[in-house]
């Protein structure tokens, strides 16, 4: 740890050393994707400021919820290019590889910057504003430098040049080579027919005893000497183009290197700063996936209590037994003792509670339950696990007290301390009595405490003490395996007595043990026992009461649930009857408005109603009122409200009463016993009803009619159904003429003032068919042809 981490750090290297917060440590930086943001990560730390506690969080949750809109957000290919970045600030000349690995940095800061484009949270939108992904330099080293590191010949146009004037001259001194080597004049001197470069020229083999017989130059021979490498006087000149061809090139390429090398140079600066927000990028990342890798939450803010609901232990995997750890005032106690047998996860529970605390303090989720809370302490200490020193002559005894004695100097109300058997390594009474004064100091001083102890005069303490609760990891006896669970408020036994007899240890023994317990010792332990089967009898009692209200509550909300399907479905019922009801008297009226045409007609033709109208009319008042029975029995709140004539005024004559199938209101004028019907007299007409139609109703006052109100209402619905013209093309006569007769009773009955018959013009018999039946008509008035826009002489238009 840095000396500027210690000064704001809120736990000592022994103490992150005891809790094993490298490992967590080392954990998140496995998740990083380059150098940089993995020494960030090692160099994680604990802070003791609250409001830089909560910074990290803001960072860590940031960084996860980009992670949920974009799930591979990442700084992929990213590269660690300080060391290039530093050597060309200082004028230095980068290698390709170093342009190459800042020109993948670069290519990665501009996929990074892409993906926060629209991204509007402070902290990454901080970062980007950071960034930079120089675009002139990424695209120059793009199209210098190829991915095996190659200067690629379209970093200049001179390059590319020179390399073609290699690329010449290296052909022209081979192929002059080639053809030595076949030539007939060194068949027999040549060791093997191949061509070669020997000091930077091309050169041919000889044989050693035909060194006379070429003339050239000798650059090498061969190990065992009998093959000289000789480059010819013949391409002596042609070797010479061809290495000032490859120094023109090697110029260049050096020249483009110190060019690129400079660009870089400018850049350094933001460069430098870019990375450093890219690796910050990547630590904020890599914290978010630690937490959803171990399904971990971010624990809220508090001042004076710690709760940690179903917490694991983030270093045990999925083997790990989830606990819940409280320690405050609000629950009752602000040190817990924690009692058990060995290996039964004492001190597993400890270090869950203090790494936990550290995991808060460095910015990452808590592997825990949600509704965790984590106050910022201002330090944590931890005495856990035997830190004896033979070369400091420190007994395990003397080394933990020593801590101790640290803690008590520093303990104070934002402090955590976690004592791992305390007391223990001397005699066990003063050890206990040493314990109990330590944990009355450390509680007097504000600090929360966690310690685990065999000692039974601790749980003794720990029962009587109101700042001090028991806490127990459970064992079972039967299969002598711990079962790690803790239970607060309960003290635990060493088992040591039942371990024995379970693997065998003879009862003589064991009577003889128990025996030399004291008195007191056992007074102790059976006040403890009992304390705890009563706490146990009052926690079942709690969760028989809790499981009860939970299966009231399960109850109450299928009997709401079962109220809510039943209403439903009444109303999906009452819905259906009222649909019903109203197809029923939807037709009803069609019948009605059918036997109104007739009667206008029996009126045209005599003015007197023949039985045929009569029949009907009286078919259609009996089959409303059954439509009207068969749903208000089925469904009395589908039909709508009607008054009763049942226990309501009887009709007499002189009365008012209206027909409910027909809805006209007159007076009675007539009543027959005999048929049944009654007289109702409106506007100087006469109209016979069954008298279980009518219903007396008060007599009218002055104003539009009933009558009037009645056909008014018709008129408006059947102008809503009625069309204004007749379209009567291609049919037969006679048929045309029975839809002609229907359709003016319709517009009459719509209170239409003309209307439009279109018969086509054909051979002209149905126009005078139909012209004839409207003369005849007793409420057509005229009859005229149609005008351009209504058919011209394909329609007839009928005035009323």
């Amino acid at each position: 740890m840095s000396r500027a981490a210690e000064g704001t750090a809120a736990a000592d290297d022994g103490t992150l050393r005891a809790l094993e917060f490298a490992a967590v440590v080392e954990a998140l930086a496995e998740l990083t994707s380059f150098e940089p943001s993995r020494e960030l990560a090692l160099a994680s730390a604990p802070f003791a400021d609250a409001v830089h506690v909560g910074l990290l969080h803001d960072q860590t949750d940031e960084a996860a919820r980009l992670l949920d809109d974009q799930a591979q957000a990442s700084i992929g290919g990213a590269r660690d290019i300080r060391a290039a970045l530093d050597r060309a600030s200082r004028g230095g000349r980068l290698a390709p590889a170093d342009l190459l690995d800042i020109g993948a940095t670069l290519d990665a800061t501009a996929g990074f910057i892409a993906r926060l484009a629209n991204w509007g949270e402070p902290q990454l939108a901080g970062i980007r504003d950071e960034l930079d992904d120089a675009p002139e330099l990424r695209a120059r080293i793009a199209r210098s430098i190829d991915e095996a590191g190659e200067i690629l010949d379209s970093a200049s146009g001179e390059l590319a040049t020179q390399r073609k004037r290699l690329r010449t001259t290296q052909e022209r001194v081979r192929e002059r080579l080639n053809s030595m080597l076949r030539s007939t004049q060194l068949a027999g001197l040549i060791g093997e027919p191949i061509v070669t470069v020997r000091s930077g020229r091309y050169v041919i083999p000889i044989r050693a005893e035909a060194k006379g017989r070429v003339k050239g130059i000798v650059h090498d021979q061969s190990a065992s000497g009998a093959t000289l490498f000789i480059e010819p006087l013949g391409v002596v000149e042609l070797n010479n183009a061809w290495t000032e061809a490859s120094l023109a090139v090697a110029r260049e390429e050096e020249r483009i290197l110190d060019e690129l090398s400079s660009e870089v140079e400018a850049r350094s600066a933001s460069l430098h700063a870019s990375l450093a927000a890219l690796a910050r990028a990547d630590l904020w990342i890599a914290r978010a996936r630690l937490g959803a890798r171990m399904d971990a939450v971010r624990p809220a803010l508090t001042d004076d209590a710690m709760e940690l609901l179903a917490a694991r232990h983030p270093l045990l995997g999925d083997g790990a037994v989830p606990i819940d750890l409280r320690l405050g005032e609000r629950f009752g106690h602000r040190a817990l003792v924690v009692t058990g047998p060995n290996t039964g996860g004492k001190t597993v529970a400890l270090k869950t509670l203090g790494l936990l605390a550290l995991m808060h303090q460095a910015g990452l989720r808590v592997p825990a339950a949600s509704g965790a809370r984590i106050p910022v302490f201002s330090r944590v200490m931890a005495d856990i696990g035997d830190e004896q020193s033979i070369a400091q002559s420190l007994s395990t005894f003397s080394s933990h007290l020593r801590n101790v004695v640290r803690f008590v100097d520093m303990a104070g109300p934002r402090t955590l301390v976690l004592l791992d058997e305390i007391g223990a390594g001397t005699d066990p009474t003063e050890g206990s009595a040493l314990a109990m004064a330590v944990l009355t100091r450390l509680l007097d001083a504000g600090a929360m405490v966690a310690a685990t102890t065999h000692y039974a005069e601790l749980k003794t303490f720990a029962t009587e003490h109101p700042l001090v609760s028991n806490a127990a990891v459970e064992f079972d006896v039967a299969t002598l395996r711990p079962t790690y669970r803790l239970a607060i408020g309960l003290p635990g036994k060493s088992q040591a007595f039942a371990i024995a007899e379970r693997l065998g240890l003879s009862a003589e023994i064991l009577a003889d043990a128990k025996a030399r317990i004291s008195a007191e010792h056992a007074t102790m332990e059976e006040t403890l026992a009992a304390i705890t089967l009563a706490q146990e009898a009052q926690q079942a009692a709690l969760d028989a009461a809790r499981g009860e209200l939970a299966a009231a509550t399960d109850e109450r909300e299928r009997a709401r649930g079962g109220v809510e399907r039943a209403r439903r479905e009444a109303g999906k019922l009452l819905a259906d009857a009222r649909r019903a009801a109203e197809d029923m008297l939807a037709r009803a009226e069609r019948e009605v408005g059918d036997v109104r045409r007739e009667l206008t007609r029996q009126r045209n033709l005599g003015g007197r109603r023949t039985p045929r109208a009569t029949d009907a009319f009286d078919d259609l008042a009996t089959r409303a009122k059954r439509v009207r029975n068969e749903t208000t029995e089925a469904h009395p709140d589908a039909v709508p409200d009607e008054p009763v004539v049942d226990g309501g005024p009887q009709p007499r004559v002189g009365l008012w009463a209206r027909s409910r199938t027909l809805g006209t209101t007159g007076r009675i004028v007539e009543i027959s016993g005999r048929t049944g019907r009654v007289t109702l007299e409106t506007d100087g007409a006469r109209l016979v009803v069954p008298a279980d139609d009518v219903e007396v109703v008060p007599e009218p006052v002055a104003g539009p009619s009933p009558r009037d109100l009645a056909a008014d209402d018709i008129r408006r619905r059947a102008a809503a159904r009625v069309p204004s013209s007749l379209d009567l093309h291609g049919e037969r006569v006679e048929a045309a003429l029975e839809r002609l007769q229907a359709y003016l009773d319709d517009a009459l009955l719509a209170g239409f003032d003309e209307a439009v018959i279109v018969h086509g013009i054909g051979t002209g018999a149905l126009r005078r068919a139909v012209r004839e039946a409207l003369a005849e008509h007793p409420r057509v008035r005229s009859v005229r042809g149609g005008r351009r826009e209504e058919g011209g002489d394909g329609a007839t238009v009928a005035v009323f």
